[in-house]
């Protein structure tokens, strides 16, 4: 006798403002699930309401995360189908569904996205910058957590992708302060506010700009990154200062063997590796 079949995991996204962004298939998946796994069931409520879902909601959110998904896994194991809803936008997405995902992938449990609207995709598209190329921070290590903050932001400085971050309006003025302050006054960004919704707004000004705005509700802060040309420049002059040896010695502490390491030396400074080869032979005979 075969073993029952397992249900599936859908991951459904829900709008980020203007109920009309609803899909249809959303609302077909949700009215046919078996459970609903919804971040906070009291905001969700209106949002089923508003579509006459009736079907019955379960608590999932940051802080049962785990636990919570290995109930949800034996349910789905048991042939039940379940959609995970966030409070707004794509769950998994800096949201506690990725760990819901993950359990069920491990469990062999089909996994199906009902894709819809995403805050990070809409204000990529009402930015203005290139988004040929961008990174999703999400929400920064809070500052209590000082060395993990100060890691990713010095690693967002020189990123030349387009940066996207999320922020709760009472961090907001002091996180652009922080940004203007490391990343520099003239860096432009844009601030994405009530997207979606009647009162949409986009303010595209420099981070030093931005710093003397007063914020009013919740934003997506979209940061253009850096110029390549300069950012080469910039690297090649600051390695230029170092003697060869010395840069070479940067690469081997990462684990870089010789070659590797001359390699990555003569690209920092634009020489050939034969060049960076027979400059530290010279060195030794010197």
């Amino acid at each position: 006798m075969e073993g029952k079949q397992s249900g599936k995991l859908y991951v459904t996204a829900t709008p980020i403002g203007n109920l009309g962004d609803m899909s249809p298939r959303a609302v077909e998946v949700l009215k046919n699930a078996d459970l609903i796994a919804a971040e906070d069931t009291r905001n969700s409520v209106r949002l089923l309401n508003h579509f006459d879902i009736r079907t019955p909601m379960t608590s999932y959110h940051e802080y049962n995360r785990f636990e919570k998904a290995d109930e949800l896994v034996e349910k789905l194991l048991d042939g039940k189908n379940i959609a995970i809803i966030t409070d707004a936008g794509t769950p998994c997405i800096s949201d506690p569904g990725e760990v819901l995902v993950s359990k069920c992938c491990e469990a062999g449990i089909e996994v199906c996205s009902v894709p819809g609207p995403s805050a990070v995709i809409t204000a990529l598209t009402l930015c203005g910058f290139t988004v040929r190329r961008f990174v999703f921070e999400g929400f920064l290590p809070p500052k209590a957590k000082k060395r993990d903050r100060q890691k990713v932001l010095e690693r967002l400085r020189d990123e030349t992708g387009t940066i996207v971050l999320y922020e709760a309006p009472h961090h907001l003025k002091d996180t652009l302060s922080e940004l203007c302050g490391l990343f520099g006054k003239d860096r432009r960004a844009a601030l994405c506010r009530e997207m979606t919704k009647k009162h949409e707004e986009v303010l595209r000004m420099t981070l030093g700009e931005a710093v003397m705005h007063e914020p009013r509700g919740e934003y997506v802060i979209v940061i253009e990154g850096r110029d390549e040309n300069e950012l080469a420049q910039e690297r090649q002059a600051a390695f230029e200062e170092l003697g060869l040896k010395e840069h070479m010695e940067i690469y081997l502490a990462r684990g870089m063997d010789s070659k590797a390491a001359m390699k990555a030396v003569a690209a920092d400074r634009g020489i050939s590796k034969r060049d960076v080869y027979n400059a530290l032979q010279r060195e030794e005979e010197a």
